[in-house]
C-alpha cells in the first residue's frame, strides 16, 4: 500500500495546522488507498538549512537531515497542511523542502492551505511552483480553508460549520492529492533511486 505522509508545515505556538490535519487525515484514512502518517515540522525539528553541500549531492552531515531524508524517502505521496504567511508559502516548510532533492522527484503532493481572507490559496500556489522545480507532481486543485468562516475549539477543527462538506464537489477535491499519481510516482522513483 502507498504511504501517504500528511505534513503539518506550521510550527508556531497556537497553531491551527493540527486541527486541519486531523480533519484531512480522517478523509485520507476512510479513503483506504493509503498507509497515511502524520509528519509535524515542528516534532521534526529542522534548523534553518545548514547543511555545507548542496542537496542534490546527498551528502549529509547533521543527524537532523539524515533523518528527515529517511522520512521523506520512505512516502510514495504528500499532503502539506499550511498556512499562508504574508501572502506567501510559511518559512518553516520552505525550509524543509530546501533540505532535500532527490527525495522529493516524482512524487504527487497535494495541499490544503488555510488562512483568512484567501483561504491560503496564494501560499499553494507559491508552494506548487517550489515543488514543481524539484520534479514533484503537484495537484492541480487544492483544498483552501478560510478560517474566519470556520471556528475552531480545542484544537479540533470543526468540518461541519460552512465551507466544510459541500456535497460531493468538495469531498471529490478533498480526495485528489490521495487518488492521483501515487503508483506512477512510485515507479518513477524507482527508476531515479540511487543503487
Amino acid at each position: 500500500m502507498p504511504r501517504l505522509h500528511v505534513v503539518i508545515a506550521s510550527t508556531r505556538p497556537g497553531r491551527t495546522g493540527p486541527a486541519v490535519a486531523d480533519w484531512f487525515t480522517g478523509i485520507a484514512e476512510k479513503h483506504g488507498g493509503f498507509d497515511v502518517h502524520v509528519v509535524d515540522l515542528a516534532e521534526v525539528g529542522l534548523p534553518l538549512l545548514d547543511e555545507p553541500h548542496h542537496p542534490a549531492e546527498r551528502n549529509y552531515t547533521h543527524q537532523h537531515t539524515k533523518d528527515w531524508s529517511a522520512s521523506v524517502d520512505a512516502a510514495d505521496a504528500f499532503v502539506f497542511v499550511a498556512p499562508e504567511y504574508n501572502y506567501g508559502i510559511n518559512a518553516a516548510l520552505k525550509n524543509a523542502i530546501d533540505y532535500l532533492y532527490f527525495e522529493w522527484q516524482y512524487k504527487p503532493v497535494g495541499i490544503v492551505s488555510y488562512g483568512n481572507t484567501s483561504a491560503g490559496l496564494r501560499a499553494a500556489q507559491m508552494t506548487k511552483q517550489v515543488v514543481t522545480t524539484l520534479k514533484m507532481m503537484p495537484v492541480t486543485e487544492s483544498v483552501g480553508d478560510p478560517l474566519h468562516r470556520h471556528p475552531h475549539r480545542r484544537g479540533r477543527h470543526l468540518p461541519g460549520h460552512r465551507g466544510h462538506g459541500r456535497g460531493r464537489r468538495r469531498d471529490a477535491r478533498r480526495d485528489r492529492p490521495v487518488r492521483r499519481g501515487a503508483a506512477p510516482a512510485a515507479r518513477a522513483r524507482s527508476l531515479t533511486r540511487p543503487p
